[in-house]
């Protein structure tokens, strides 16, 4: 399967992301908030908000996106049909990036499953 984290990925409008802040599913810890709006018919896309007050510099903001991205190219397989905004939270920047990978493995699972209970409502 092709992995390339290709602009059709993204939520990139406003719209976009307007619509997955009316309407989804939320799952939160401390690290991330992560909203879901699911929906059928094309793969998952990923938005991303990842502040200075949250992240501070540019180099931390950077590596957070980063880390962010690549743990959804690698996961986009598994994770349901929807548009996914991340949202870094305060304290991000201190947390390593096995911490990091490791909160948004469940966050993937935690939207999966509130996805698929949407779904079926």
């Amino acid at each position: 399967m092709d992995q390339r984290f290709r602009p059709t990925d993204r939520l990139l409008t406003k719209a976009a992301f307007g619509g997955v802040f009316r309407k989804s599913v939320r799952s939160a810890d401390g690290l991330f908030t992560v909203l879901a709006r699911p929906h059928s018919g094309q793969a998952a896309r990923l938005g991303m908000a990842v502040s200075v007050k949250s992240a501070g510099g540019a180099v931390d903001r950077n590596r957070v996106k980063r880390l962010v991205r690549e743990k959804f190219r690698m996961d986009r397989p598994r994770l349901p049909e929807a548009d996914i905004v991340v949202m870094s939270r305060p304290g991000i920047s201190a947390a390593s990036n096995a911490r990091i990978r490791e909160s948004l493995e469940g966050h993937w699972k935690r939207i999966a499953k509130k996805c698929n209970r949407s779904l079926s409502d």
